[in-house]
């Protein structure tokens, strides 16, 4: 079965354009996964909406919502060993420096494309490998595994938070929103079981990534409001099943319980992260650091608000005009998944 072009077909995505355009309401759909921020901007998505249809982007980029704190203590981290690190968090600016500053300066710091690539670093040397565990329940597991087979010097240093607490902050916010297009990724691993907290409070529907799959997505939540009712629907039936992926959730929640997490923007949510068990805790590289770090935002940047789709990147003074991909200022600029960095490539000014 072909599993992409079907979803991309012009003729599809016009019929579907065409019926939400049915719709007459003024609502605000809020895109929860970076990479359907990414699919929108790529596809021009919004041009294919109504006015009254908004779509907002939210808190689904795990580099973006790491905070100030938690990035100054993965620098800290330079200074215990080997650190092994996914390429969007290079660049990251933290309060005084990046892990790419402190690489210039010598720092041992390597990019990998999987945890395993980590712990083949490990198993060929002396020193400590930290691996920096950022994500969401998307990679949580993949980390896990890893920490599970692994030599003594593999560490990982536990950054990883569950989308569906977030979810539940950004109803209890000021922004209003009408409906959620859950993450794809994620819910495959998870299922929906986890967001059955959000049935009768505001319609929800898992989305695929592919235009189809979004315009699709977004239809069904117009229907769901004509219909009064507030669901957890399935778009993307081809890879996300309600029960989700049980051997990766347990492989998981073998090595990590859940745990309060630092959000930027959304601040401190509690059962939010995953913290690594007491059976492995000599896996824990967050035990390594001891200092006391004074963080702060950089002045003038509003990753914060964007992320809870407050504000979009063009109304941040610092969009494009200081802050740019080649010079970050925020993270939401730096991530393949940011939403700045989507609104930058394209929306005309790269």
């Amino acid at each position: 079965m072909d599993y992409i072009n079907p979803f991309r077909d012009s003729e599809m995505c016009s019929a579907l354009s065409k019926e939400i355009k049915k719709f007459g309401r003024e609502v605000r759909f809020m895109e929860v996964c970076g990479t359907h921020t990414m699919a929108i901007h790529r596809y021009g998505l919004k041009s294919l909406l109504p006015e009254n249809i908004r779509l907002l982007s939210g808190p689904g980029c795990p580099v973006c919502v790491t905070s100030s704190m938690d990035i100054d203590r993965m620098i800290a981290c330079t200074h215990a060993g080997i650190v092994a690190t996914f390429g969007d968090m290079l660049r990251v600016p933290g309060t005084f420096s990046s892990l790419e500053k402190e690489k210039a300066k010598g720092a041992d710091v390597r990019v990998v494309y999987s945890p395993m690539d980590a712990v083949e670093i490990a198993r060929k040397t002396a020193k400590n490998v930290i691996f920096l565990g950022v994500g969401f329940e998307t990679t949580a597991p993949s980390v896990a595994q890893a920490i599970k087979s692994s030599p003594e010097n593999f560490m990982v240093y536990p950054m990883h938070k569950l989308v569906p607490p977030a979810l539940k902050k950004l109803l209890e916010g000021k922004n209003r929103i009408d409906g959620f297009l859950l993450p794809g990724h994620v819910c495959t691993v998870t299922g929906t079981k986890g967001y059955e907290f959000l049935k009768g409070k505001i319609p929800c529907v898992v989305s695929g990534f592919e235009p189809a799959d979004i315009l699709a997505s977004i239809l069904m939540l117009v229907k769901q409001i004509e219909e009064g009712k507030a669901d957890i629907e399935i778009e993307y039936g081809r890879s996300v099943k309600r029960e989700g992926n049980q051997k990766a959730m347990e492989t998981m929640y073998e090595v990590y319980e859940p745990s309060g997490a630092l959000w930027r923007g959304l601040g401190y949510i509690e059962s939010s992260g995953l913290s690594i068990r007491k059976e492995f805790g000599s896996k824990d590289a967050s035990a390594l650091i001891k200092e006391e770090f004074e963080s702060e935002e950089r002045e003038g940047c509003r990753c914060g608000e964007v992320l809870q789709g407050l504000v979009e990147p063009v109304d941040c003074p610092l969009f494009s005009r200081v802050c740019t991909p080649l010079e970050p200022i925020g993270p939401c600029m730096v991530s393949s998944e940011g939403t700045c960095a989507a609104y930058y490539k394209y929306g005309g000014y790269a």
